[in-house]
């Protein structure tokens, strides 16, 4: 068996009926047990993010909510949305986009519930960072709260298998790839660049990394769709029979046609779930990492920012590519990954666009790999917070060489032609192991993170009554924001008594 054999019957292994299974079952039962929030209060959730006047200054060690959400939104909309979205319709066929549309629909509801947790039970160094996440939650939630013995455990199991995607290389291997694609740029000089470029935006720590967030995915985000939208109108005859391609090969599979070898209905599921997985990271336990560092006066507030990162990464931006690759009649011609995304918009706009996507894809892998290296510093100080010291070198060390890994791997990966598909069933397979174990504790934590969510709405939304003795952060303190919201709505409460 070859390596790329291997890899692929791990993947398909670990992407099977269980995981299928386990990923909808818990994506519905916390959609429902919302009562449906993300969907029922969407235009709230949209009036209270990106509609809403946003504070500019965070208290130390801290982000505003909006730099986290870009950060998140960074680490999300990145290659997955271009090259990754591209390898699961050049291997699981047009169907797999619907069944990447279903699970964001739940992955709005799972990211909300994530990103409650993550700031509800983060922690606070003695220098005034924030920290927070599924090891955190993992460890208070289950360990503290419920008694599980091995929480501890499982918690360092979780960070050791999310930090496998840093070792994976991120989306620097997509980004070289479209750069010898559309600039004939030699990969290994590209990567020596872009190596330069990320140690210089990582090497102050988070608070840069929001900083640059902030300013460059609100751009990349508008000027990609911008492009896509353009690529859809000059093909917009085709969409009718596209999306009923789409919702037909969903249920029957794709029969083979030009270069394309066929797919059944199950790889159709598989690749639409592991590449919405990949790319929103609903479920997966990445973003709520960057959300808890948020200066934010409630949990569920932070989350409402997690639906909106979703339905932006889906919903919006996968979308575009999906169907932008399809009118466009490319999917069937046997390339797969960036090239095929290149491919389409080379239809439409010509050289421009293979230039346009050289770039795109460039800013995409950036923010998603200086968005990556905020979630693994949050894990190498997890697992040294009760080791000050160390923890400090530690993590100045780490700003140093984050680049490395990604670097070697994505080296690797071109001077043994192993190719994209083997890039993107490796990332599959190192995704799927901290989402198995993040899911699980969502679900075992859900009945806090339903009383949060009643909290919120009472406090912030006038509905129920508001308790004045429930504790909305685990062990930190409400921001100043919280406390003088309170402290008005505890005064009109007695008023009207």
């Amino acid at each position: 068996m070859s390596f790329a054999d291997a890899v692929r019957a791990v993947d398909s292994f670990l992407w099977g009926d269980v995981f299928v299974i386990l990923t909808l079952v818990i994506g519905f039962y916390l959609t429902i047990g919302s009562k449906f929030f993300s969907f029922r209060h969407f235009g709230f959730i949209f009036k209270n993010t990106l509609f809403k006047k946003q504070s500019q200054k965070a208290q130390k060690g801290s982000l505003t909510p909006f730099e986290a959400m870009c950060v998140a939104l960074g680490g999300c909309v990145g290659t997955g949305n271009i090259s990754g979205v591209a390898a699961a319709i050049a291997v699981g066929g047009p169907g797999a986009v619907f069944w990447l549309w279903m699970y964001a629909l739940l992955g709005m509801t799972i990211k909300v519930v994530e990103v409650t947790l993550g700031c509800y039970y983060r922690s606070r160094t003695p220098d005034g960072e924030f920290f927070g996440g599924p090891t955190y939650y993992i460890e208070k939630g289950l360990g503290q709260e419920r008694g599980f013995k091995g929480a501890v455990l499982v918690a360092y199991v979780f960070g050791i298998c999310l930090c496998m995607q840093w070792i994976a290389g991120g989306s620097l291997y997509a980004a070289a790839e479209s750069a010898e694609t559309c600039f004939g740029m030699p990969p290994l000089l590209y990567i020596a660049i872009y190596a330069l470029f990320l140690i210089l935006v990582t090497a102050r720590g988070v608070s840069s990394v929001g900083k640059f967030a902030s300013k460059a995915v609100p751009i990349m985000t508008v000027m990609y769709l911008v492009g896509g939208i353009v690529m859809v109108l000059a093909n917009l005859q085709a969409v009718p029979g596209v999306l009923a391609l789409i919702f037909k090969s969903a249920f029957t599979g794709t029969a083979a046609v030009g270069g394309f070898a066929g797919a059944s209905v199950r790889l159709a599921i598989q690749k639409g779930l592991s590449r919405a997985v990949n790319s929103n990271e609903a479920g997966q336990g990445s973003s709520p990492m960057i959300h808890a560092t948020a200066d934010t006066r409630h949990p569920v507030e932070q989350g409402l920012w997690g639906a909106i990162e979703v339905f932006m990464d889906t919903i919006v931006v996968c979308s575009i590519t999906s169907i932008a690759i399809l009118v466009t009649g490319v999917w069937s011609s046997g390339e797969t990954s960036a090239t095929l995304t290149i491919s389409a918009f080379e239809s439409v706009f010509g050289s421009a666009g293979v230039i346009f996507m050289g770039v795109m894809v460039t800013i995409f892998a950036f923010t998603t790999n200086s968005g990556w290296f905020s979630y693994f510093n949050t894990c190498l100080n997890y697992f040294l917070r009760h080791h000050e010291a160390a923890r400090l070198k530690a993590s100045s060390i780490f700003k140093k060489i984050f680049s490395v890994p990604v670097v070697l791997f994505a080296a690797l990966l071109f001077y043994t032609d192993a190719g994209a598909n083997v890039f993107w069933d490796i990332i599959d397979a190192v995704i799927a192991l901290p989402t198995y174990i993040n899911l699980t504790a969502l679900l075992f934590l859900s009945g806090t993170f339903f009383k949060l969510l009643k909290d919120y709405k009472a406090r912030y939304m006038g509905i129920g009554e508001v308790d004045p003795q429930f504790r909305y952060f685990y062990d930190t303190e409400p921001n100043e924001e919280a406390k003088e919201h309170d402290a008005q709505l505890f005064k009109t409460q007695a008023e009207i008594h």
